[in-house]
């Protein structure tokens, strides 16, 4: 029975030792990479922990961009901003870190360094005192034989007793090391469960961390929304009418009035506006200056063409027409009545149902294309001949067909609406307007590359010869002025109402 036991117990213990090397063989190599995940280094103060921090240097980097850039600047508002919330992340990153290496990866080093470590060393030190045990016993054996004794009888004399004393002696110390041996191994199974929650804590411990990291940058997001929302520079190529309106403050599209403005003063008499292409690099450097709302308008006075194709962009690119996808369907009814009184007053309907940023702006226009047609026999610039190459820019459909369809049927019809509301601007917009409604557009002195005058011509000046070569120009902005201008030679519209 006894030796039955003895055997039970040597296969448990024989599990467990096989069980605490496994364990320790997970917990080194789990401590190994979750110390190699600390950006900080292990076993420093805070101060020296948190001068080694990526984040830390990151902050840093980006106060100090901060103050280079200045309060003014908004990108010297987001990097002071950010920059903080850098440093505030790192100041969380080194708590989380410090917390970890306390109740994670230094009771897991224990685990696997120190505690079953010195369960295997006892296990050891057990088989060496088994063996000397053994030997002890040998010895006594053999003393017991060269007396002559029978097994049954003890040895006497004073080598007998000191050989009994000395296995007695190591049998005593092994029971003691294989009972504290047992001891710890059951022990080491019983506390597994608290081994175990190590990893609890580590969870717990990242769950906290990402959760104020989490509460610290939703804290900040609203800060860096309203910088960005209350900063009036912004870019008004492709952004929607209203919102640009709002940043900026305005009733009329900076844009817009920019443009229009300076044409008052330097475009009127030039043939072709809005039909002829201007220079792509100076057109693409005009739009850049009126995006971030920077304008000089000498250098530009020089170049109406590059104004107008500015302007023509700024209209074909805003996200919704400035007369609207919601009325497409009324404009194009308007157009198809046959009665001049009731399509026009069906047009006038339509435009007052437009939004009243859409109609302010759409007003101001109409009002300055039709100041241009008053200078129509120099610069060739009709009511038809400015729907032509506006009406696309004005008006479109969400879906647009192939562009032989939107030129046949669509462009044809949106020219019918635009032409009359410009030859009827007062009608449709009584009143005079004042173009440079924000008064920050002086009269720049020019000379005009057809025209040759320092100021703005009055309309009864006699028309200047112009011998610019034609070979200098595209005939028109966009290939699909070419194909409108062959519909409407189709239709009998004179030839040369355009290239005159």
């Amino acid at each position: 029975m006894k030796k039955q036991f003895n055997r039970m117990r040597q296969l448990a213990n024989q599990t467990v030792e096989k069980r605490l090397e496994l364990v320790k063989q997970v917990s080194h190599s789990t401590h190994k990479k979750l110390t190699a995940c600390l950006q900080g280094q292990q076993g420093v103060d805070v101060d020296k922990k948190s001068k080694k921090l990526p984040l830390t240097t990151l902050a840093q980097c980006m106060v100090d961009g901060a103050a280079v850039l200045g309060d003014e600047s908004l990108l010297g508002k987001m990097l002071k901003l950010c920059g903080e919330t850098q440093d505030r992340l790192a100041q969380e990153l080194i708590l989380f870190e410090l917390t970890t290496e306390r109740d994670v990866i230094e009771p897991l080093y224990d685990l696997a360094e120190v505690e079953i470590p010195n369960i295997q060393k006892q296990r050891k030190h057990l088989a060496k005192l088994v063996l000397d045990m053994d030997s002890a016993r040998t010895r006594y054996y053999q003393s017991t034989k060269s007396s002559g004794l029978s097994s049954n009888l003890q040895p006497t004399g004073a080598k007998a007793d000191h050989l009994r004393e000395e296995m007695e002696e190591a049998a005593n110390r092994m029971e003691i090391c294989r009972d504290q041996l047992s001891a710890d191994m059951y022990s080491f199974v019983a506390k597994e469960i608290d081994y175990a929650s190590y990893f609890q804590t580590l969870i717990e411990v990242q769950a906290e961390y990402h959760r104020k990291s989490l509460e610290l940058l939703q804290s900040v997001l609203p800060q860096i929304k309203a910088h960005q929302e209350t900063w009036v520079e912004k870019p008004c190529y492709g952004k929607p009418l209203e919102e640009h309106l709002a940043l900026s403050g305005r009733d009329i599209a900076f844009p817009i009035e920019a443009c229009v403005t300076m044409l008052l003063e330097c475009g009127m008499q030039e043939e072709g506006l809005f039909r002829i292409a201007p220079s792509a690099s100076k057109l693409k450097k005009l739009k850049a200056s009126l995006d971030c709302g920077v304008l000089d308008v000498q250098e530009y006075s020089a170049d109406p063409h590059a104004i107008a194709g500015a302007l023509k962009s700024y209209l074909r690119e805003l996200p919704e027409p400035l007369m609207s996808f919601e009325l497409y369907n009324d404009w194009i009814q308007a157009s198809n009545i046959q009665d001049q009184d009731k399509r026009l007053q069906a047009l006038l309907n339509a435009c007052e149902k437009l939004p009243p940023a859409n109609n302010n702006n759409f007003k101001y226009l109409i009002k300055f294309l039709s100041k241009l047609t008053e200078y129509q026999d120099v610069n060739k610039m009709t009511p038809g001949n400015i729907a032509i190459v506006l009406g696309p820019n004005l008006l479109w459909t969400h879906n647009e067909g192939n562009i032989t369809e939107m030129m046949t049927t669509v462009s044809l019809q949106i020219v019918g609406i635009i032409e009359p509301i410009i030859q009827h601007a007062d009608w449709f917009f009584p009143g005079e307007i004042e173009f440079n409604v924000t008064g920050n557009y002086g009269s720049p002195v020019h000379t005009n590359h057809n025209a040759n005058y320092s100021s703005m011509p009055s309309p009864d000046m006699d028309q200047i010869d112009r011998k610019q070569s034609d070979q200098s120009r595209r005939p028109l902005s966009v290939a699909t002025d070419n194909m409108m201008l062959e519909f409407y030679k189709k239709d009998g519209f004179p030839a040369g109402s355009l290239n005159q």
